[in-house]
C-alpha cells in the first residue's frame, strides 16, 4: 500500500464507530408552514398535504407535512449566527470557519484541504410535520476507501446518521458519501 494510503488506515480501522460522542446537531429552525410553501414554489409541487391542513387532517396527519425531499432543509444547522465571520481567510480555496455541511472531522484522518459530497441516501420512516424540530443523531463511519482521482489524493467516506424530531422519534436514516482530498499541486500529478 502506498504511503499516502497508509495515512487512511486508522479511519479504515474505525469503520463502524460512531464519531458523534452522543452530540445531537439540531437544524437551524423548526419546520414552518411558510418555509414549506417557499420550498414548493419553484418546484410547482401541488400536493395539498404540504399546504392544506384540512386535507392533511383527512389523511390522518395532525398538521401539514413537509415533502420528504425537503428533509435536509430542516436538519442543517445554521451557516451563520450574529457576530460570526464565515470566512476568516482570503486565500484562494479558503474554506468557511464553520461549515455545517463540511462533513465529520476526526483526529484519525490525515489533514486534507478539499472536500465534496459524492452522494446521499435516505430511508424515510415517518412524515415531518409543521412544528417539528429535527436533529442529526450519530455519525457512524460505514466505509473508507483511499483513492487517487483527477482532483487529488484522498478517501471516499460514507457516514450514517439518524434524523429525529424534538420528541426523540426517528423520522429518517441518512447516509452521505464524501471525498476528502489534497489537490494535486501540479498538472503532472493529475
Amino acid at each position: 500500500m502506498e504511503g499516502w494510503k497508509k495515512d487512511w488506515q486508522p479511519m479504515m480501522n474505525a469503520i463502524g464507530k460512531d464519531f458523534s460522542d452522543g452530540e445531537k446537531i439540531w437544524g437551524a429552525d423548526p419546520v414552518e408552514k411558510g418555509a414549506i410553501r417557499r420550498f414548493l414554489e419553484p418546484l410547482e409541487f401541488d400536493c395539498p398535504l404540504h399546504y392544506d391542513k384540512t386535507v392533511a387532517d383527512e389523511y390522518g396527519y395532525s398538521d401539514v407535512i413537509a415533502p420528504y425531499s425537503s428533509l435536509l432543509t430542516w436538519t442543517i444547522s445554521a451557516h451563520w449566527n450574529p457576530g460570526e465571520k464565515i470566512f476568516t481567510s482570503s486565500e484562494r480555496n479558503a474554506q468557511p470557519a464553520h461549515n455545517p455541511v463540511g462533513g465529520v472531522q476526526t483526529d484519525l484522518e490525515p489533514q486534507t484541504a478539499g472536500f465534496f459530497a459524492t452522494d446521499i441516501e435516505f430511508d424515510y420512516l415517518q412524515p415531518v410535520k409543521v412544528g417539528d424540530w429535527l436533529c442529526n443523531n450519530g455519525n457512524v463511519l460505514l466505509s473508507c476507501v483511499p483513492k487517487e482521482t483527477t482532483v487529488g489524493r484522498g478517501a471516499f467516506l460514507v457516514w450514517e446518521s439518524s434524523i429525529c424530531n424534538q420528541h426523540g422519534e426517528e423520522v429518517a436514516k441518512m447516509r452521505i458519501g464524501t471525498y476528502k482530498y489534497n489537490p494535486h499541486t501540479t498538472k503532472m500529478e493529475a
